[in-house]
């Protein structure tokens, strides 16, 4: 019976890990809550000190970015969608749905695999609470997201008059899409004190990755292919990109089993992405 006791052991350690993982994190956001804005601030001050611009590139990198594609895919290469009831907007809005988040989700995966190492001075001193490091990424990272979203919401006013009333569910996917990004936060700044190579290898893996998401696929052809589909459907992060497309482009619940993935991908990557970190930062500082 002892045996059979201490087997099951790491089974019923399961939840209460996790349990511990989320009550630490509601810690540290109340204990550490002003030094974390804090830190969230600077980082987004002294990334554009001394530029004419300042903050403003904040906002105005994205924006930017998204007039690019916007251009490319919505006049060079002629896309459509939009003009029926089914989908009431255009080419334009379909993208950005989908494009905004995914651009606030590749700037957190970037620097959240360098923030442990560029705060090396910070890590190694024993009084610093290092779990406010990747969570401090994610904030300033968020700041930028949710000024091009308002952008957004702007120009879909002034070109059709009103918003889709589903945009009153916009923090929903905001709050999970945090979540989410704190735990790969957690994971891949952790992991990337040990493995340098980390940085180049997300960011291939990012560069391509606009090309395995619902984002540039006009809704016509993704009902035509079913290879698309299934292959988009296999990409976690489309379903980010589905749950913003469903409030923002279609007005409607139109990919409900997505929105149950994201929520379980954001309570799962939060957990296991803050035990990692827990296991791994003992030794940071000895690496670094």
């Amino acid at each position: 019976m002892k045996t059979l006791w201490v087997k099951r052991l790491p089974s019923i350690a399961a939840p209460i890990l996790s349990f511990r993982a989320l009550r630490d994190l509601v810690t540290l956001a109340t204990k550490h809550r002003e030094l974390t804005l804090l830190l969230a601030k600077r980082e987004i001050t002294d990334r554009y000190a001394g530029q004419v611009f300042g903050v403003f590139w904040a906002a105005g990198h994205p924006v930017l970015l998204m007039l690019v594609y916007v251009t490319v895919f919505g006049y060079a290469l002629n896309l459509r969608a939009g003009g029926s009831t089914a989908l009431p907007f255009d080419y334009t809005v379909y993208l950005l749905s989908g494009l905004i988040p995914w651009l606030g989700f590749q700037e957190t995966v970037q620097k959240s695999t360098t923030v442990i190492r560029l705060n090396a001075p910070l890590v190694k001193q024993v009084v610093f609470p290092i779990e406010v490091l990747p969570v401090k990424t994610v904030l300033a990272c968020l700041a930028s997201q949710v000024a091009t979203v308002a952008a957004f919401l702007i120009y879909v006013v002034i070109r059709f008059g009103s918003l889709p009333w589903t945009c009153l569910w916009l923090p929903v996917p905001l709050l999970l899409q945090v979540l989410l990004m704190i735990g790969l936060g957690y994971l891949l700044s952790a992991t990337g004190v040990y493995f340098r190579d980390l940085k180049d290898v997300v960011q291939v893996l990012l560069l391509a990755g606009v090309y395995a998401l619902p984002v540039i696929y006009p809704p016509s052809i993704l009902e035509g292919n079913a290879v698309i589909r299934k292959v988009l459907w296999c990409n976690p992060v489309s379903h980010v990109i589905w749950c913003y497309q469903d409030i923002c482009y279609f007005g409607e619940m139109a990919h409900p089993w997505s929105w149950l993935i994201f929520g379980a991908m954001s309570a799962l990557a939060l957990h296991l992405g803050y035990l990692a970190f827990c296991g791994l930062k003992h030794h940071m500082g000895d690496v670094l």
